[in-house]
């Protein structure tokens, strides 16, 4: 595998001076420059494209949330701060990892190790493609999720309950608006304020509700009736009850 390419924003000199020696002793990482201004990075992610970021949250021109949210081709992100308010921000934008200042070398390594990880797995995943995982972060740690495997997502208000096949479930700090946008389109239909499913998995509908291959029935809300017939005219799904929509 190639080194991981990246770059390091932070607007405390020292603290880049600090990512850099950190960064030297690891092979598989290649930090090719260090920004002490946000924009200026910006600028610099137009004509290149790195594997990485690391991002410090407060600087004085832009914060780094902002600037991971303004980010068309979202790189691996790990948060670098002083201050631990930010994590739910961190994890809605599926960061990597989040380093609390000051850390120590152990603690960086660990954030390189999920770093090559996952560049590994985005690389070298047999017979799938990188529309065929997610990752998210649960319980303050980046679990890779085969979609192929999800049976359906649960709105838990601010949490979302991510069911697997086998009755496994993964709790994941995220809205089912933030999540939906990590999804590759086309795979999954939201079919209440509270449920979405992978289109391949839905075996019929009957009375208002929709089954799943698993068995699971789940409620058709009033809002997304439309939707749902569209998808029925287009995959002609088998519908029990022809006035149940």
């Amino acid at each position: 595998m190639a080194a991981i390419k990246c770059i390091a924003i932070d607007d405390e000199p020292l603290a880049l001076d600090l990512i850099e020696d950190f960064c030297s002793k690891f092979p598989a990482i290649n930090l090719v420059k260090t920004f002490e201004d946000a924009l200026s990075a910006k600028e610099f992610l137009k004509s290149q494209k790195v594997d990485l970021i690391f991002l410090d949250i407060n600087m004085p021109d832009i914060s780094g949330i902002d600037f991971a949210f303004s980010l068309n081709d979202k790189p691996l992100i790990v948060f670098t701060t002083a201050y631990r308010d930010y994590a739910v921000e961190g994890f809605e934008l599926n960061a990597l990892d989040y380093l609390v200042k000051p850390f120590e070398f152990d603690r960086f390594a660990k954030a390189i190790e999920r770093a090559v990880e996952t560049k590994k797995d985005a690389n070298y995943a047999v017979g799938k493609t990188a529309n065929d995982f997610i990752y998210v972060s649960s319980e303050y740690k980046l679990v890779k999720i085969d979609l192929s495997e999800v049976d359906y997502l649960e709105s838990m208000e601010d949490y979302i309950k991510i069911h697997l096949q086998g009755s496994k479930t993964i709790f994941t700090l995220l809205t089912m608006k933030a999540l939906s946008e990590k999804l590759p389109m086309g795979r999954f239909i939201r079919i209440h304020r509270s449920y979405m499913v992978p289109i391949a998995h839905i075996k019929f509908i009957f009375s208002k509700r929709l089954v799943l291959n698993s068995g699971i029935e789940l409620p058709i809300g009033k809002s997304y009736v439309d939707s749902v017939k569209d998808l029925t005219k287009v995959l002609s799904l088998k519908i029990l009850d022809e006035g149940c929509l």
